[in-house]
């Protein structure tokens, strides 16, 4: 079950700047120089428990009932990526980070796709050593075999999840561990003024089944607004409310305590549309003031992961993962070792 809140949090300033967390080296994980923000149940003692040294934290199977996974930051570390057997180029691209499956389809149908200076064909194979460029970039191959990384970060407010952005604003992706291979790919978005739970991932594959609407994946939000909703409201929004792109409404709705005017409601859904919470709110004369995301799917943000850190999950993790997904074939190979 995702952690409780406390009915005032305070808000996190957006932009700060991070600086490691405490015992850790420079540059090994993100940490916000203020304490984390979690809601937590009135009357919990306002120091929350510590997160374990990587030197102390060990392996766990992944669980969704759990919901603190015990993994590490790696920092900026490079992997190594062994040669692979062949592969179709779309489905390469795919895992190496560049989009889904169809959309890599549709750039090679488009021409947008070379290999070794020719025009890329649907249904291509490509194999290790091959020089694969996109929109006339060289991009680092990923074969699939290896197993996925993926990370939960736990998203401040005040940065997008984007690496182009004209405002030039402060993006997830600046402070993840780098790779010599690949490239983190986000699973669904957060916008700027929202914090919490974020998944990351460098198989696009692993991202679009994490996505996808057949698997209904609940995304659960702790949500602040002003004043108090009316019964009717609620109703609304739990029968459905019509927004520009189509109905939408809450799988559950739960009341949350607060104080003075503020109110916190505990809501969930099982699509990520652009804003949807927020927007649903609106349509009954409401304002969000304050949104967290706190389960996405398995996954609840842990209490002790603070604003800016992020956990990696562990290969016995991964490996559950993707068997939960009917992902498994397609990764054999250990991951390599990080040097």
């Amino acid at each position: 079950m995702a952690a409780g809140f406390s009915t005032s949090p305070k808000p996190p300033r957006p932009g700060g700047r991070r600086v490691p967390s405490a015992g850790a080296p420079a540059g090994q994980g993100k940490a916000s120089p203020t304490a984390g923000d979690n809601p937590r149940p009135a009357g919990a003692k306002a120091d929350g428990p510590k997160i374990p040294s990587r030197q102390s934290t060990p392996d766990r199977p992944y669980s969704p009932a759990r919901s603190g996974f015990q993994t590490t930051s790696t920092g900026r570390r490079r992997h190594e990526e062994p040669p692979g057997k062949p592969e179709r180029l779309h489905k390469l691209l795919a895992n190496s980070g560049i989009g889904s499956r169809r959309e890599m389809e549709e750039m090679i149908a488009a021409g947008r796709v070379m290999v070794n200076g020719a025009p890329a064909q649907l249904g291509q194979t490509v194999r290790f050593g091959d020089r694969v460029k996109v929109n006339g970039k060289l991009v680092p191959l990923r074969f699939s075999e290896r197993l996925p990384r993926v990370l939960i970060y736990h998203k401040p407010e005040g940065e997008i999840v984007s690496r182009n952005d004209p405002d030039h604003r402060p993006t997830v992706f600046t402070g993840l561990p780098r790779m010599a291979a690949g490239r983190w790919v986000a699973v669904g978005r957060l916008d700027f003024n929202t914090s919490g739970l974020l998944l990351l991932t460098t198989s696009g594959d692993l991202a679009n089944r994490l996505m996808h609407p057949r698997y209904q994946l609940i995304r659960e939000y702790a949500v602040r607004v002003l004043g108090e909703l009316s019964e009717d409201a609620k109703a609304r929004l739990l029968a459905g409310i019509e927004l520009a792109d189509g109905v939408a409404q809450f799988a559950s709705f739960l009341e949350a305590g607060g104080e003075g005017a503020n109110r916190w409601y505990r809501v969930s859904l099982a699509e990520g549309r652009n804003r949807e919470v927020r927007r649903m709110f609106e349509a009954v004369g409401v304002v969000v003031s304050r949104l967290i995301r706190v389960r996405y799917g398995p996954f609840a943000l842990p209490p002790q992961l603070k604003r800016g850190q992020y956990r990696e999950l562990s290969e016995p993790e991964v490996r559950q993962l993707l068997v939960d997904l009917d992902l498994s074939p397609a990764f054999t190979a250990r991951r390599p070792p990080v040097r």
